[in-house]
């Protein structure tokens, strides 16, 4: 199945030819979960804090679907 993935904040630099935010068509086998898709990107969990798929929050365990949109951000600091 095709999905569209966007990485924003740094995580880009992890995946070769990634740019922020700009989508990706990445393959994966039915059935993948967004956690499965971070392991097929190869980003480490722990640098991942939220996972929106079609526009809302979503967990690693969830089940994605062809034609979802899935973006991956980073924890992110501030003050």
């Amino acid at each position: 199945m095709i999905l569209e993935v966007r990485v924003f904040g740094g995580l880009e630099k992890l995946i070769p030819g990634a740019s922020f935010g700009r989508p990706m068509q990445v393959e994966a086998a039915p059935g993948t979960t967004a956690g499965g898709l971070l392991d097929l990107l190869k980003i480490p969990e722990d640098k991942v804090f939220t996972i929106l798929v079609n526009g809302i929050h979503a967990e690693k365990g969830d089940l994605l679907k062809a034609g979802d949109r899935v973006a991956f951000f980073p924890p992110v600091g501030g003050g």
